[in-house]
């Protein structure tokens, strides 16, 4: 039996997010399907992130342990031939048998993208947030700026398991990208629905309603309680997952 590891992009768009559910459609129920239909065997997959409902990965990390003796390139066309048109392995290899992950990560990057026009696309409207009124990027900017560094994000988010909820973000900004105003964070880990909860929040700082100073207060306050909205999961794409090699 040997561990896989595998780089995978989606379009989250027709799934129930990431973990397997019993009577709805997910990412990782699609991937073990095509493990088993290819090895003709069962297969738990495990994923670095477990994306929500409607969120897109252009890099998330996933790891398998199968008996198969065709060779990478083999094992990754099969996978390929029978994943669906919005699942696609990039790429394939070999792991360690204590590779985990989630567990073996040490940073992930999201990115959130929102188009910000009077009118709205419907090209983007799985893909992007759609905010009609003007933005002040500079200002969300500063915002995003004082997220760097070790805090406690509990006004943003809950941790997946236990009580801490301290975070350690390397890098966080914004910038406006081929007609799209993207909001960019790396962090060590992240609370559930973290990153959503920020860009909600900022947008309502780049529309006036809401100050810098009324911000970092609710962010030193870390009570739940006191952010705003909540940015919808479709412009949300798990970008990478970094590990110490």
């Amino acid at each position: 039996m040997t561990r896989y590891r595998a780089l995978v992009e989606y379009d989250g768009t027709a799934y129930n997010g990431f973990q397997r559910q019993r009577q709805e459609p997910t990412i990782q129920g699609a991937l073990e399907q095509a493990i088993q239909t290819v090895a003709q065997q069962q297969a738990r997959v495990i994923g670095a992130g477990r994306t929500d409902s409607g969120v897109h990965a252009l890099g998330q990390v996933i790891a398998f342990d199968v008996h198969w003796t065709h060779g990478l390139e083999a094992l990754q066309r099969a996978l390929n031939a029978n994943l669906p048109a919005d699942i696609a392995v990039l790429h394939l290899e070999e792991a360690a048998a204590d590779f985990h992950p989630r567990y073996s990560a040490r940073r992930r990057a999201y990115k959130y993208h929102i188009y910000n026009a009077p009118v709205r696309s419907p090209l983007q409207r799985w893909r992007s947030w759609h905010v009609s009124r003007p933005l002040d990027l500079a200002k969300m900017d500063q915002a995003a700026v004082s997220l760097v560094g070790t805090h406690d994000f509990a006004t943003f988010g809950q941790p997946p398991k236990g009580e801490n909820s301290v975070r350690q973000v390397f890098r966080a900004g914004w910038q406006r990208h081929n007609g799209l105003v993207v909001f960019e964070i790396e962090a060590n880990a992240f609370l559930y629905r973290m990153v959503r909860s920020l860009v909600g929040t900022m947008k309502v700082i780049g529309e006036g309603n809401w100050s810098l100073e009324a911000f970092e207060a609710a962010f030193r306050a870390r009570d739940r309680s006191q952010a705003r909205q909540s940015a919808p999961a479709h412009g949300l794409y798990l970008v990478s997952v970094t590990y110490d090699e």
